[in-house]
């Protein structure tokens, strides 16, 4: 795997500069963590180096200080929105987050419920959570938001909010996922605070879009894919540019919601410390970047794999073609299409030759591993068996798993849990081997290699089964799949 991020260089002065800031108001600090405060996964395949729990690593150096409220929206709790590379709800994912950061040892002060307008769905989980011994706020739905200021600022708008009460100089508020009203929840606390007479700041501790990366540089395209959902754009910070003429990259949601702040500010402190949305965020990320091409290729694969994610999911019912859209255009921006990918490429070549539904792998050294569907195997499984098969050096005319043992699996598959498709996915496959390797030392060997599937690039010519996407996901397999649920067959 090739690297392009210095992990530790980002650790280093991405704390140094959040240090700064906090020292830089009264008070207090709210921080709000744009992007996922541990398991960032996006940044991970777009800046390869940067670790998933590296904002998780700075806070524990300064954990007496800090405290964290977990925003979470009411539209995404109605909606069931499901956090993609986890494969869980926003509010599961809430109560998951919420035990992990405590048990590390940090503080959890509070849950925030933004956006609500009496949904029955957010009261419900409130109950829930407060039955759980867990503090739950309501941040209303403003009209006019973001841009009726005057509203925004006033009793009538932040001052309808729950006040959330805090003790600590260093206040993180991070949420499940984009879009859940993070920023908002800061400066309503900032309102509310001065009425009581704290003196409170915010910074945001951004990843992306990095600011100092050109508007259409790669790695700034993939972070609009991730968030073509929402509908987020990367823009040029208009106030930067005006402030400092300088060119600086920020996306169209800080830029909509600076004016509240500059108001709130300026009504709070008579000033604002910030002369643009980019001056608020800590974003260090740019600087840490040692190989650009390598950067720039893990983006282009990001967007592809985005876009596969967007034609599956409108297949499935579950998107629109607005999304799908957006991320052609990226793709275009960026100068790919999904030949770019090479399991792409090859997964399409081995279905051209075979006619049937066929997968492929690229390795973390390059090697291109592919596969078919067979009576036994789906192209998954056997996808899995070649891969694991070639990482232990095992010939590929070997059977890991015998003809005589796949058989009865089949017939209980079929004859007993009545399934329609008898061959066996890649759960299946694993439970086989693993049964096998305590008398067969190629199936131990080959277990032994399952760590090194991770992060590899993988694609199907079919969209495949719940089932095996998350065996996938849990070995850290970057997946993509056509929207098609068969290969029809081929004409003489």
């Amino acid at each position: 795997m090739k690297y392009g991020f210095d992990n530790q260089k980002y650790l280093k002065i991405q704390s140094e500069h959040i240090k700064s800031r906090i020292a830089q108001f009264g008070d207090k600090l709210y921080l709000e963590f744009g992007g996922k405060l541990f398991d960032d996964y996006h940044a991970s395949r777009v800046l390869p180096g940067f670790e998933p729990d590296s904002k998780l690593q700075m806070l524990l150096q300064m954990k007496d200080d800090v405290e964290i409220i977990i925003v979470i929206s009411a539209v995404d709790i109605e909606k069931n929105k499901v956090r993609e590379d986890i494969g869980i709800t926003y509010d599961a994912d809430l109560l998951r987050l919420r035990k992990e950061f405590m048990d590390i040892g940090l503080e959890v002060s509070a849950v925030v419920v933004t956006h609500y307008n009496g949904q029955s769905s957010a009261d419900a989980f409130r109950s829930r959570l407060e039955r759980l011994g867990i503090s739950v706020y309501y941040h209303h739905t403003i009209e006019g938001y973001p841009h009726n200021v005057a509203l925004i600022d006033s009793d009538d708008g932040f001052g309808k909010n729950d006040y959330v009460p805090t003790t600590r100089p260093l206040v993180v508020v991070t949420a499940p996922g984009p879009g859940s009203g993070k920023m908002a929840t800061c400066l309503s606390q900032i309102y509310q605070d001065s009425k009581r007479g704290v003196k409170a700041g915010y910074a945001k501790f951004e990843t992306f879009p990095i600011w100092n990366l050109s508007l259409k540089h790669p790695v700034n395209l993939a972070y609009e894919a991730a968030t073509a959902d929402l509908n987020d754009v990367n823009m040029i910070d208009p106030f930067h540019l005006e402030a400092y003429g300088k060119m600086a990259v920020n996306y169209n949601r800080d830029i909509e919601i600076f004016p509240v702040l500059d108001a709130l500010f300026k009504g709070i402190y008579g000033e604002n410390p910030y002369k643009s949305p980019t001056d608020m965020g800590v974003n260090m990320a740019g600087f840490c970047i040692n190989d650009e091409q390598v950067c720039c290729d893990a983006a282009r694969d990001e967007i592809i794999r985005r876009y596969y994610n967007a034609v599956c999911k409108l297949a499935e019912g579950l998107s629109n073609e607005t999304e799908v859209s957006k991320i052609k255009l990226l793709m275009q921006n960026a100068g790919v299409t999904t030949a770019f990918r090479r399991c792409t490429t090859a997964a399409l070549e081995r279905l051209e030759a075979s006619g049937v539904a066929s997968a492929a792998m690229e390795l973390s050294d390059g090697k291109i591993i592919t596969a078919q569907t067979s009576p036994l195997l789906g192209p998954s499984a056997a996808l899995l068996l070649n891969a694991i098969k070639h990482l232990a050096g095992i010939d590929h005319s070997i059977k890991l798993i015998p003809e005589s043992m796949i058989e009865p699996i089949q017939k209980t598959k079929v004859t007993f849990l009545h399934g329609h498709n008898p061959r066996l996915h890649t759960d299946e496959v694993l439970v086989a081997i693993s049964m096998l390797s305590r008398e067969d030392d190629n199936c131990r060997r080959a277990l032994e290699t399952l760590p090194l599937l991770k992060g590899c690039q993988m694609h199907s010519t079919v969209l495949l089964s719940e089932v095996d996407r998350k065996v996938f996901k849990k070995l850290g397999v970057e997946l993509t799949c056509d929207p098609r649920r068969k290969i029809a067959a081929k004409q003489d």
